[in-house]
């Protein structure tokens, strides 16, 4: 019988953040591999998500697009495993989850694209410059073993996957916390199941 939770991706994309995510919730879920310019700006796909972008979920008659989103979205629609605080609580939990979909985002793409913020024009960027956008999250990580309370929730998926990906690539200095985050998140079971079936999917395709 088909899930009623189905992942749409490509191994080698954003798509392993929601992969993690799902592998942390336990609920079980269907996936669909898009390909770059072909079946993912297909008509079908489009209907999904007009931006022909992976990842999306569909979840029963709902669509999700957007990691932040999808996580949020996951840790409510399954609260049994308590990946995100009580709403009173949130507060660092939606700081830091929309830090990393913002600042973190901007700042990286703009440096890979060699692009930086002139010292007068930082008022206008929400990032403000690359070195603050990374001095303020390592300086919260700092001493934190999660970036939302003393318990693992959907923010760290996000937050996590952007420190992961960013030292794995070079994307951001190696500061201490960042690499002590990182280690600890990469240490958890649904992390590795993720991982090891994009890797396993990645395998394939070039092998293929």
């Amino acid at each position: 019988m088909a899930a009623d939770l189905t992942l749409y991706t490509n191994p080698m994309s954003r798509g392993q953040i929601a992969r993690w995510m799902l592998e942390e919730t336990g609920a079980p879920y269907d996936v669909e591999i898009l390909d770059y310019g072909g079946s993912m700006q297909a008509p079908e796909y489009l209907a999904i998500n007009p931006m022909g972008k992976v990842p999306a979920i569909r979840h029963g008659d709902r669509v999700v697009t957007e990691c932040p989103a999808i996580c949020a979205y996951l840790a409510d629609a399954f609260p049994e495993n308590g990946l995100a605080p009580p709403p009173a609580d949130r507060a660092d939990y939606y700081r830091w989850l929309f830090f990393a979909a913002g600042p973190v985002e901007q700042a990286v793409t703009a440096r890979a694209l060699g692009y930086d913020v002139p010292a007068d024009k930082e008022a206008m960027a929400g990032f403000g410059s690359f070195d603050r956008m990374v001095d303020t999250l390592a300086g919260w990580l700092d001493g934190r073993d999660y970036v939302a309370g003393s318990a693992f929730t959907a923010a760290d998926v996000y937050v996590g996957a952007q420190v992961i990906w960013g030292l794995g690539f070079g994307s951001l200095p190696d500061r201490p916390s960042f690499r002590a985050y990182a280690d600890r998140l990469t240490q958890r079971e649904a992390y590795r199941r993720a991982k090891a079936e994009d890797d396993r999917l990645i395998a394939a395709m070039q092998s293929g």
